[in-house]
């Protein structure tokens, strides 16, 4: 039974250690984490199923041991085909959908592009008022409340550009389209979720990780998964012979949300907009011409025309 207290820090080489594991042991370790928060939550929990290859695995783990958990899938609208087209072949799925629709985000709130720390900071810088006038000194001069000075949150020049865009730019996205289905979901069934994160993501993840391990009760989350890596997620998948969403064969390695901006400008040639061209004619032209990306890429030095797609393996939709 998992004690609900102060968590202690997990070590780097803890959870170094943790990511060395054989896959056996590691399958071990998380079935343990899955029983640990079923019995806790007296099973009153739920697998947050996004039909990708982790979430997937996920799933199994957790039916494997308690084959009643639902999973729940948002129907963002954001979802590549292939992707809804696999969620409808599992069974016990719950599907919520966002209130508002991608283009009703974009029009009420702006474009996701950077990130969504900098675009959160646009917004901010975009929207002046004496209510955030501290916050805003905060992100373009990084000095605090109490006058004190911080690199964090300075806004970086080559992004102060984007303060005199002539397009609404914000991080409200993930909140309108994702998070709030979910909370609505939670606040009707008082269920806790399994989510199929891992602490290599990003280092955000690996900070949450380190900060609280598996067991995240103030967001009222377990990630079972969260020392696994990329690679042992593919030897589970073969080892099983568990059935996933064949975007992968078409040459993708990420099934996010198709029109998302955030991390474009990091990308090499050809990026997700490019390689959608050859993959998604038509829901390329969708996004481009009537969604507006084609210029929001443009006004941030993004090539959006295909020139030479790495997918080698795709099939026209």
């Amino acid at each position: 039974m998992i004690k609900k207290v102060k968590i202690n820090k997990i070590e780097n080489w803890q959870l170094v250690q943790r990511q060395n594991l054989p896959l056996n042991i590691k399958i071990k370790k998380t079935q343990h984490i899955i029983r640990e928060w079923y019995d806790y939550y007296n099973g009153e929990v739920y697998v947050a199923f996004s039909g990708g290859k982790d979430s997937t695995v996920l799933l199994n783990l957790v039916r494997g041991i308690y084959p009643e958990v639902p999973a729940v899938f948002v129907d963002t609208g954001l979802e590549y085909p292939e992707i809804k087209e696999f969620v409808n072949t599992i069974e016990n799925v719950e599907i919520i959908k966002p209130k508002m629709s991608f283009i009703q985000v974009l029009e009420k709130y702006g474009y996701p592009v950077v990130s969504k720390k900098i675009a959160y900071q646009i917004n901010v810088l975009k929207n002046p008022n004496e209510n955030n006038k501290a916050t805003r000194k905060l992100y373009l001069e990084g000095i605090k409340r109490d006058g004190t000075k911080t690199k964090s949150w300075k806004l970086a020049n080559k992004w102060k550009y984007l303060v005199n865009a002539p397009f609404k730019i914000s991080s409200k996205c993930c909140d309108v389209m994702k998070k709030e289905p979910i909370k609505r979901y939670v606040k009707q069934t008082n269920k806790k979720a399994y989510i199929g994160i891992m602490a290599s993501d990003s280092r955000m993840r690996e900070s949450t990780y380190l900060s609280v391990g598996c067991f995240n009760h103030n967001a009222k989350t377990c990630s079972p998964l969260s020392f696994w890596r990329e690679e042992d997620i593919w030897d589970y998948i073969k080892l099983y012979n568990l059935p996933y969403c064949n975007i992968y064969n078409m040459g993708w390695d990420r099934t996010g949300c198709m029109f998302c901006m955030f991390g474009v400008h990091l990308e090499k040639t050809p990026n997700r907009f490019q390689c959608m061209e050859k993959t998604h004619p038509k829901l390329y032209k969708y996004c481009m011409n009537k969604l507006g990306l084609k210029e929001i890429l443009k006004y941030i030095g993004v090539e959006y025309k295909n020139k030479q797609c790495c997918l080698n393996n795709w099939e026209e939709k």
